[in-house]
């Protein structure tokens, strides 16, 4: 895999704790504002429809996708909602701007979330500019990962070549269908505890171990910097 990662010439990050620190509780924020939603829509209170809210995260990959198929929502309009929070937690990373843009090939974030949110995010983490491409949930027709349809965009909208790319991730269950597509692997863990978000569907936590994972790493800025040096 060391070998197929000096190779890569498509880079796909997805956004959300890949980006930006999971310790910012940045997500944290757009959890709350996704309860407020869905109490609001079926007036249940915050405890009832957060259990709901999880339950479709669970088996839908995303809120979003569970209140489509449930309640035929509008979805630009819950994601200006969801996405409508505070970014000053989130501070400019020169290392890992410098790691991302010397990567050869091209960069590509592809997100469960709006494409304006995406834009957004790599504005206040100094980001922008160096991603040629931003996939948002609406370029996938509100397809989320790790639903097969959504990496079909990825592979035939966006030309993606599996065997010559790399995909990073947070969350474990995102990287599956990827190696079976035939990218290489990254998973990015941190030390926050995601006990609350359903099992199965949590970020990683710095002692998962899967199968489909190449590589797993706390540190995405060197590890990156790591894999152009092997390059060299």
């Amino acid at each position: 895999m060391k070998t197929r990662l000096r190779q890569t010439r498509d880079w796909v990050f997805d956004l959300d704790n890949t980006l930006y620190p999971p310790e910012s509780d940045l997500f944290a924020q757009i959890d709350r504002r996704m309860t407020q939603y869905v109490s609001e829509l079926l007036g249940l209170p915050p405890d009832q429809a957060r259990k709901i809210q999880k339950a479709w995260y669970a088996e839908h990959g995303t809120t979003m996708s569970g209140l489509i198929n449930n309640h035929d929502i509008e979805p630009d309009s819950y994601l200006d909602f969801v996405h409508d929070i505070d970014l000053t937690p989130l501070n400019v990373d020169p290392e890992l701007h410098g790691a991302i843009a010397a990567l050869p090939g091209r960069k590509i974030v592809f997100t469960n979330g709006s494409r304006g949110h995406a834009s957004r995010v790599l504005g206040a983490r100094g980001l922008d500019g160096i991603f040629d491409e931003i996939i948002g949930i609406e370029d996938t027709g509100y397809v989320p990962k790790p639903q097969p349809l959504a990496y079909a965009h990825l592979l035939d909208t966006v030309n993606v070549k599996p065997e010559r790319a790399a995909f990073i991730e947070d969350m474990a269950r995102n990287l599956e269908p990827a190696h079976a597509l035939g990218f290489v692997t990254i998973l990015v863990h941190s030390q926050k505890d995601w006990s609350h978000e359903p099992e199965g569907a949590r970020p990683a936590s710095a002692d998962d171990k899967h199968e489909y994972v190449h590589f797993t790493t706390g540190d995405l800025a060197g590890f990156l910097v790591d894999a152009i040096k092997e390059k060299g």
